[in-house]
């Protein structure tokens, strides 16, 4: 491992990527700590606390935005407003004609849809920060604005204006991370988001209750023994057999040669874990419109956490692990390579009969993948439900998950590059 980081350093263009997505990630931190001019800023923590907030949908989205949300910084919103745009148009693109044909035009149509992509972002950007302007402002919070030398209508536009800015950077870094630095921009920054919540749940952890060091220890081992675990089966293949006949390459004749397909036992990485926790918790960002109506309150809390989240978070866990393979694995498309190759799949016939089992080989090998990442992410809780234990809360089966995940991607995008550059990867 540090061999493999040393010879990453080794490489200019590869050292010029990892500087890049460390110093986005940094100015991300920094953002996250800036505080939005005309909040008190004093007062915002203290209220954050006592205004009953630290568990529950708010909870898990402050956690999401690293600790920003209850700070109130330019950075509160998070990358959730760019995810959910996403999510938004991925589904559009398998039910609206016009857009997948967009999206099948290739670099010049992902362009497009990008821009739509970005477009809808600054708009959910915006209703949510006005949906934060009224939580802020509500009585559970208590913050006292009258201080502020300037009138009500210009202080409002101040704060929905920077968290709107604060959106559209927060994008912005997102994709210059994965076009110039390493790994996709949008996983890594969720990943320093979650990490940057760990020294204090540890420590609040430890203080919680009598039992406190004991509940941590025993917290720990399990996330420890549950990585090898996650690793291994997103590591997990399954190896379709291919056979190339011969064929004759100018003058010369290509004997046969057997190789094989490789199918991901979870091809859609974290992407469903992480599409499922935007939906879950959308809710909550429509409740912060309404701080003093209960029933809304009450609803953003229960899909957020307890059984109806469990259940919730297994059915859309397995819906997206199916739906993002179907988007970035087509076996139509892969078939007909395989054909034109000349390659076949023993005892298979070429074209539509390649393709549907190659299909079929996915759909009973993604329904483990998905059940394992539903049940990695379900479980913890409801095991730990009852502790209240800080540690326990914060860092669930899914933030563990998506931890792992971004942390084995990033780490396979390195060593791709290593071995475009001849040097040992960090796997051997």
């Amino acid at each position: 491992m540090l061999k493999g980081i040393a010879n990453a350093f080794k490489v200019k263009e590869l050292r010029e990527k990892i500087l890049i997505s460390v110093g986005i990630l940094a100015i991300y931190r920094f953002g996250a700590y800036l505080p939005v001019p005309g909040i008190p800023f004093r007062g915002m923590l203290s209220a954050y606390q006592s205004a009953d907030t630290t568990s529950g949908a708010l909870a898990v989205l402050n956690l999401f935005s690293g600790g920003a949300l209850s700070r109130v910084s330019v950075f509160a919103l998070g990358i959730m407003p760019y995810i959910t745009a996403q999510i938004i148009f991925q589904m559009m693109q398998a039910v609206i004609p016009s857009l997948q044909a967009l999206a099948q035009e290739g670099e010049s149509g992902q362009r497009k849809i990008t821009q739509y992509t970005r477009y809808l972002t600054v708009v959910l950007a915006l209703i949510n920060a006005i949906g934060y302007l009224f939580l802020f402002k509500s009585s559970a919070y208590g913050l006292d604005f009258s201080g502020l030398p300037f009138p009500g209508w210009i202080e409002d536009i101040i704060i929905v204006g920077s968290l709107l800015t604060g959106a559209i950077i927060i994008m912005w870094l997102g994709e210059v991370m994965t076009q110039r630095g390493i790994g996709n921009g949008m996983s890594l920054i969720i990943f320093v988001n979650i990490m940057s919540g760990l020294p204090v749940a540890l420590i609040q952890s430890v203080q919680g209750n009598e039992h406190g060091a004991l509940i941590t220890a025993i917290t720990v081992a399990i996330i420890l023994i549950i990585i090898p675990v996650i690793v291994y089966i997103e590591r997990g293949q399954r190896r379709i057999p291919i056979q190339y006949a011969k064929r004759v390459v100018g003058r010369r004749i290509m004997g046969a040669q057997a190789t094989y397909l490789p199918i991901k036992v979870n091809t859609a990485g974290v992407v469903p874990i992480i599409f499922a926790s935007s939906i879950l918790y959308f809710p909550a960002q429509i409740a912060v419109f309404f701080p003093n109506v209960q029933w809304m309150q009450d609803f953003a809390n229960t899909i957020a956490s307890g059984w109806v989240n469990w259940v919730l978070s297994v059915f859309l866990i397995v819906f997206f692990a199916y739906f993002y393979t179907s988007m970035v694995f087509n076996p139509e498309e892969t078939a007909d390579q395989l054909r034109k190759s000349g390659g076949f799949i023993p005892g298979v016939r070429p074209g539509k009969a390649t393709a549907e089992y190659i299909q079929n080989v996915l759909n009973h090998i993604t329904l483990p993948g998905a059940v394992f990442m539903a049940a990695i992410a379900v479980v913890p809780s409801i095991v730990f439900s009852f502790t209240g234990n800080a540690l326990v809360q914060s860092f669930g089966g899914t933030s563990i998950l998506i931890m792992v995940g971004v942390a084995m991607d990033t780490i396979a995008a390195l060593e791709s590059q290593l071995k475009m550059h001849n040097y040992e990867g960090f796997f051997k």
